[in-house]
């Protein structure tokens, strides 16, 4: 397959959608509406969302059935970001190679921002007039899964024992494996699974698109630790060498750069072998992790 077109079919599609999901600009009030825009537009990869269409797709779903929920994963990520991006958090000005929401908005609409497009995400995910096909008991195993990966036992949990590690002379690698596994890897899991689950997959279906997400989910932010020390500003679209500045728990901090090398390849390893029961169907999810672990941005 190409996978550059379908990354571009797939990326087009859903920012068609999330244009028509979000609140339009000109409703009151504009200014929270232009921030959320402002960020969810700024140019994302779509790894999260796009990885939910391809989950949906390798266990046999219609692709319809799960663009809602893409969107509303492209939001809650969205937020993150905003948050994770301020003054008391990590203090970051460039996100994606502009300006973050807090430098050009302010503090206050940032955070407002985010909060509206976490409230949206889950407004998304349970509006029956948008997800009326999809069996009751479907969204609801779907919003837990999400809710449950991005709170305080997923993403929040793992942010929180991120900021508490900052500057710590000593890190250990369990440290930095839970904060990696929670802050970044819960959500591309909640990701692959909803999407299974909107796809209708069965319980051992389900369970290997599991490990494929746990898997691919860690490798996604060892790469990220990687590039941090690897890649430019230019490049990367974020102050690079960041991580070291700040004495974050890293792979690299831990392992030294060469070990978390190979340890983002045994994950993508990982991740293809979850992956052998759906054979040619899961092509996409192969190329997805392919592209977490060797993508340069």
């Amino acid at each position: 397959m190409d996978f550059t077109a379908y990354l571009k079919e797939r990326i087009a599609l859903v920012d068609q959608a999330l244009d028509q999901y979000l609140p339009a600009e000109e409703k009151r009030p504009q200014s929270i509406h232009t921030a959320m825009r402002y960020s969810i537009f700024a140019g994302g990869k779509r790894v999260r969302p796009v990885l939910m269409l391809a989950a949906c797709e390798t266990v046999g779903g219609k692709l319809e059935a799960a663009l809602p929920a893409a969107c509303a994963m492209e939001m809650i990520h969205t937020y993150s970001l905003i948050h994770d991006d301020l003054p008391a958090m990590d203090d970051d000005d460039f996100r994606r190679g502009r300006p973050t929401n807090h430098k050009v908005f302010g503090e206050a609409i940032a955070i407002l921002a985010g909060d509206g497009l976490l409230t949206e995400a889950f407004k998304l995910l349970s509006d029956p007039r948008i997800n009326g096909d999809i069996p009751a008991a479907t969204r609801l195993a779907v919003i837990s899964e999400i809710a449950t990966c991005a709170g305080t036992f997923g993403m929040v949990g793992g942010q929180v024992v991120d900021m508490e590690s900052e500057g710590k002379p000593e890190m250990d690698l369990p440290t930095v494996q839970y904060i990696h596994t929670h802050k970044t890897g819960a959500l591309i899991k909640a990701a692959v699974v909803a999407g299974a689950l909107l796809g209708g997959a069965d319980e051992q279906g389900l369970a290997a698109i599991r490990r494929y997400g746990e898997a691919a989910g860690l490798a996604f932010q060892i790469a990220d630790d990687i590039l941090d020390i690897e890649g430019t500003t230019e490049e990367i679209g974020k102050d690079a060498g960041s991580d070291e500045a700040r004495g974050k728990a890293t792979y690299p901090a831990v392992m030294g750069l060469a070990a978390a090398k190979q340890e983002a390849q045994a994950m993508m390893d990982d991740a293809f072998a979850a992956l052998v029961p759906f054979g040619g169907a899961a092509d996409p999810l192969r190329n997805i992790a392919r592209y977490i672990v060797e993508r340069k941005n």
